[in-house]
């Protein structure tokens, strides 16, 4: 028992439950309704394998069941399941409810965070309006008048220096919470993301479609 590797973060334990469980955790896609006081069985079932301790079952328990997928999955006629995969009744309305209830306050967040975040971004990005030029005073006698500067051609690009970076790369994990809105770059695309989980090994995120993964430092941005 004292060899074996430990698990240090709550996505490794999902996953190690995931592969441990297969027919009642998932490490992707939509997940099943867990049984009611499934923890206390999970303690029975586990205790002492991957030197796993109560507190690290019950924090991934929690990352779990409050993910968007977990909780795409509580809707009416759903049926909860064991840790074998065996039905254990169907879901509660006011189950459904309270689920239904978390996805919206948590797109909502994610929404208002964007808005800031985007507003933020129009604010740096905002350039003063061009002065109009100044009308040349009538000139004195064999005085020459003044040259008035012309405006700067439409269609002309603005000047590179004066257009703001949109998206800045991360370079400290530490500043990074859950909850918050981030990017993550796959080649020359970026796709937006919420974090979920900041580890030593990375940052778990999870993309708008629901998906769910970790993704190194150098692949975000803000």
């Amino acid at each position: 028992m004292e060899n074996q590797p430990k698990l240090n973060s709550s996505k490794e334990v999902i996953a190690f439950l995931a592969e441990r469980f297969p027919q009642c955790f998932s490490a992707e896609g939509e997940a099943k309704p867990l049984k009611i006081g499934i923890f206390q069985d999970l303690v029975e079932r586990v205790q002492g394998e991957m030197n796993l301790s109560k507190t690290q079952l019950r924090s991934a328990l929690r990352l779990y069941t409050s993910s968007w997928r977990y909780l795409y999955g509580i809707k009416a006629g759903a049926a909860r399941v064991d840790l074998d995969g065996n039905a254990c009744g169907e879901l509660d309305e006011q189950h459904v409810e309270h689920a239904r209830k978390q996805l919206e306050e948590a797109k909502a967040r994610v929404q208002a965070q964007r808005e800031q975040q985007q507003a933020k971004k129009r604010e740096a990005g905002e350039e003063t309006a061009p002065r109009r030029p100044r009308r040349p005073k009538p000139s004195a006698e064999g005085e020459q008048p003044r040259k008035v500067r012309s405006k700067p051609a439409a269609g002309r690009a603005p000047s590179a220096e004066r257009q703001p970076p949109r998206t800045q790369p991360v370079t400290d994990t530490a500043a990074l919470q859950p909850g918050q809105s981030i990017k993550v770059t796959a080649g020359k695309s970026a796709m937006d993301a919420t974090i979920l989980e900041v580890t030593k090994d990375g940052v778990r995120v999870q993309l708008a479609s629901g998906l769910a993964m970790i993704v190194r430092a150098e692949h975000l941005q803000f």
